[in-house]
């Protein structure tokens, strides 16, 4: 082989195993990348860009004559991605941007200016432009230069932020809505806790990427899942009421130096509430919705419990409203004990129904002493029978339970029966005592209180409507409610009756006082001040209670001056705006 043969043989061997060498390269770049390099950022991306869940917008609370309560307010933080505009849109518009962003939010050109450059020279990814803003805010800083290229040129993050927003401010916030906890955040509670799963909606998807310290920035505008906004909460609240309610029981707190104090207001034959309000005293003398003591505080109800028991002993047939009963010098001893009136004196005989409508301690207590103390039981389970041993399960969280002692208790004693007939021993919420005056009031039937009307989307029918709910359909006898209606009338209307100081032509109040000591058989001198009825007396519209803690007694702490007084001024209030029916003769029309 010639010497040029060789020459090309040999060239030709090396292109070959530098072909091969090349080929081994890259099958093992391949294997690399396919095998190992594309695992590792595989895991980077799927860690570094992922969907996070958006929180969809809560339902709104409305009050029953259609106000809005509660709303969701929708407020925007912008941020800026300063790596993300190229190198001639930042440099072109740079200094027109800092001086729209100065006059927008009143500040200095050279201060945005510094602020951006800053960011594009950290390699900030999320710089804060401004927070807390309206969508109008929102739509005129993204006509600014460079933000004005959108968020894939520009770089401009827009993040949604939800907060709830009270239309009555503090009035009915234990019912309506929120705890405020130690660590600033907030619980959900009232409505806003137990129709939480109406007023929440469905959370929305977003593409988002991971940067610096831990922080998300959408990577898209639109979302792979849009949020779903929560059905709105109808209540029955009425805001005229309640806002009665509200500042007539806080005028008498204030007036009393109280320690807190409740009012419920409720339609008769419906049970809806249309008002309720907590007030507690804080350590300035202020007072706010402290605790959600209508429904929550268990306590003994004192006098406003003479009622349970005497249609208990009316419905049994041991008394009837025109029997005697002896009340003798106005103290009756039970072993060490001893029950006492507020007249000193006594009332000496007078009728049950008298003892009633004077509130006499020593009355009642004899009246059901003498025709049970053989056989307590039966008493005992005529209370039960009339259902006010039991919780009235509304939807809002944390109502108290009641307590009505019985004989097969380990506790009972030989004071249990007599305490019982004027309310010590036992206990109630305010809610659960005015649901059973209510039943009262129409005409033995007690209805289930409730605080909503109907859950549904606007303009849709409703997903969830609460109807009217019948607890019991008769307390007692027909007699027998004439008989105490009768009596409760007599309590504000007759001269002597305990509430005769509210006492009004125009309204017709029936109801009953209230004035227990707290811990009846120890030295402790703290009063509840408390009143419940309804009114019209004749043709009740509406039912209510008001609950006073601990007075200041050297101002007063009985139920007539207390408790009564804001029953009246809210009742006078109201009853300008229930219709006047008036008969008229077709002689009368003029034509």
């Amino acid at each position: 082989m010639s010497k040029s043969n060789n020459r090309i043989a040999n060239r030709m061997n090396i292109i070959f195993f530098l072909s091969l060498l090349f080929s081994f390269f890259l099958i093992g770049k391949i294997f690399y990348l396919q095998n190992i390099e594309v695992e590792t950022i595989t895991k980077s991306t799927i860690e570094a860009v992922k969907n996070i869940e958006v929180e969809s917008p809560r339902g709104n609370i409305y009050s029953d004559n259609g106000d809005l309560i509660v709303s969701t307010v929708v407020k925007y933080e912008l941020r800026w991605d300063s790596k993300t505009p190229s190198s001639s849109i930042y440099s072109d518009n740079i200094s027109d941007l800092s001086k729209e962003l100065s006059a927008y939010f009143n500040t200095t050109q050279e201060y945005f200016l510094n602020h951006l450059k800053n960011a594009r020279i950290n390699n900030n990814r999320y710089l804060l432009i401004g927070k807390n803003l309206s969508i109008i805010d929102v739509n005129k800083i993204k006509s600014f230069p460079i933000f004005n290229q959108g968020i894939y040129k520009g770089g401009l993050i827009v993040k949604e932020h939800h907060t709830r927003q009270s239309h009555l401010g503090k009035v009915a916030e234990r019912t309506i809505g929120y705890e405020k906890l130690l660590d600033g955040k907030y619980k959900r509670i009232g409505l806003e806790g137990a129709y939480s799963e109406y007023l929440s909606g469905k959370s929305g998807l977003r593409l988002m990427q991971k940067i610096a310290d831990g922080q998300w920035k959408p990577m898209t505008v639109n979302y792979k899942r849009k949020p779903v906004p929560g059905y709105d909460v109808h209540t029955t609240i009425d805001t005229q009421i309640q806002d009665m309610v509200h500042h007539e029981l806080l005028y008498q707190l204030e007036k009393y130096e109280a320690d807190h104090g409740t009012m419920i207001l409720m339609e008769t034959k419906s049970g809806k509430v249309k008002a309720i309000s907590n007030l507690g005293r804080t350590s300035e003398g202020k007072y706010y919705e402290k605790i959600n003591y209508g429904i929550w505080e268990s306590q003994e109800p004192g006098s406003t419990f003479k009622l349970m028991s005497l249609i208990a002993a009316l419905e049994d047939g041991v008394v009837s409203p025109t029997d005697s009963v002896d009340t003798g010098n106005g103290v009756l001893k039970f072993y060490n004990e001893e029950v006492k009136d507020s007249n000193r004196r006594g009332y000496g005989i007078i009728p049950i129904s008298r003892a009633f409508e004077v509130s006499s301690n020593t009355g009642i207590v004899k009246m059901i002493y003498d025709n049970y103390k053989d056989n307590p039981e039966r008493f005992v389970d005529r209370l039960i029978n009339m259902k006010i041993n039991q919780k009235i399960n509304v939807d809002i969280e944390g109502e108290g339970k009641p307590k009505i002692p019985h004989p097969s208790d380990k506790d009972w004693s030989g004071l249990s029966l007599p305490w019982m007939a004027f309310g010590y021993g036992v206990s109630m919420t305010p809610l659960q005592t005015l649901t059973f005056y209510n039943a009262v009031a129409n005409n033995g039937e007690m209805v289930k209180p409730s605080f909503i009307k109907s859950i549904g989307a606007f303009g849709q029918e409703p997903v969830y409507k609460i109807d009217r709910e019948v607890i019991m359909p008769s307390i007692c006898s027909e007699e027998t409610l004439k008989s105490v209606q009768l009596m409760l009338k007599n309590v504000v209307e007759k001269p002597w009756g305990t509430a005769n100081n509210i006492y009004d032509e125009n309204i017709k109040i029936a109801g009953k006082t209230g004035t227990s000591q707290t811990g009846y058989a120890s030295d402790m001198t703290d009063y509840v001040s408390s009143f419940v009825g309804y009114f019209p007396a004749d043709n009740p519209k509406y039912s209510a209670i008001v609950v006073i803690n601990k007075p200041n007694k050297s101002k007063g702490y009985y139920g007539n001056s207390v408790a009564a007084p804001v029953f009246k001024k809210v009742a006078q209030k109201i009853i300008t705006r229930i219709p006047i029916e008036i008969e008229i003769s077709k002689k009368d029309i003029l034509f």
